[in-house]
């Protein structure tokens, strides 16, 4: 069975990851220039990197369907930039996962696939979609819906080690962004991770820098472009996080579930 993925940050990779180990063929979209934070564990890289290995899985970058078909023979995750999904007509995929996260639907619709999941807020199953995932921290998290939709945005960071908002760095400014430290790096409250234009953008807490925007990224002033983990543990770095396995569970059951009623109508 084929899953396309739209999106290929940290938590649509979460999902990559539940599906790829659960024997599914997956593929996976992104922008040409992926914004992700977590690029340590976010299958988006291989659109800048041509590949990426998260927890021994390795994905590539295609330059098409027809590449991305040669891929997956190959037992790899092509990865290809295309936002619009394009490839969907192409690959014909069983599955469409919505992942992009972006608080609202762009474009997804029921009649992608024969099974359609959308994740977060801006879907609802029914109308949109066939299910919905929630994302949101707490304790539905990852939970399956099969009808209506996933708690509202409340643009308010979950909490890990006692923090909130204090972890997330933000543009200071709008240009082209400029790196000076690397993610796995310890920081201090204080500390300049990167400059825009010029100006600084400083972490507001101690602990591990845990995601950063890549290198040379045009950004807009106020975008989320790093994080900083408060716990202070490096090799959470390289993991993907609780909240992305919680996710992928959600979108495997939703598959799962959908796939044995079509089963049984045949």
């Amino acid at each position: 069975m084929l899953v396309l993925i739209r999106g290929a940050g940290d938590l649509a990779s979460g999902i990559a990851l539940r599906l790829f180990r659960s024997g599914f063929r997956v593929v996976m979209t992104d922008l040409a220039r992926p914004l992700a934070i977590r690029r340590t564990v976010a299958f988006c890289e291989a659109i800048r990197s041509g590949s990426a290995v998260i927890e021994g899985v390795t994905a590539q970058f295609a330059e098409d369907a027809a590449g991305a078909k040669e891929m997956l023979e190959k037992g790899v995750i092509p990865v290809l930039a295309d936002p619009e999904g394009r490839s969907i007509g192409e690959l014909k995929p069983h599955v469409v996962v919505d992942a992009i996260l972006a608080k609202r639907n762009l474009g997804t619709t029921m009649e992608d696939a024969p099974i359609v999941i959308g994740v977060g807020p801006g879907f609802t199953a029914g109308e949109d979609c066939h299910a919905v995932v929630e994302s949101m921290r707490g304790h539905t998290l990852g939970r399956v819906i099969y009808s209506g939709s996933a708690l509202p945005n409340t643009n308010i960071p979950g909490l890990i080690g006692g923090f909130t908002g204090e972890r997330i760095l933000r543009a200071p400014a709008t240009g082209i962004f400029h790196a000076i430290l690397d993610i796995g790096a310890f920081v201090k409250a204080g500390d300049i991770t990167g400059y825009v234009e010029g100006k600084p953008m400083r972490c507001t807490i101690d602990g591990t820098l845990r995601g950063l925007i890549a290198d040379g990224t045009p950004v807009r002033e106020g975008l989320k472009c790093g994080d900083v983990d408060p716990r202070g543990d490096a090799s959470y770095c390289s993991l993907v996080s609780d909240k992305a396995l919680a996710i992928g569970g959600g979108v495997l059951e939703a598959v799962l579930h959908f796939s044995g009623v079509m089963e049984a109508k045949e």
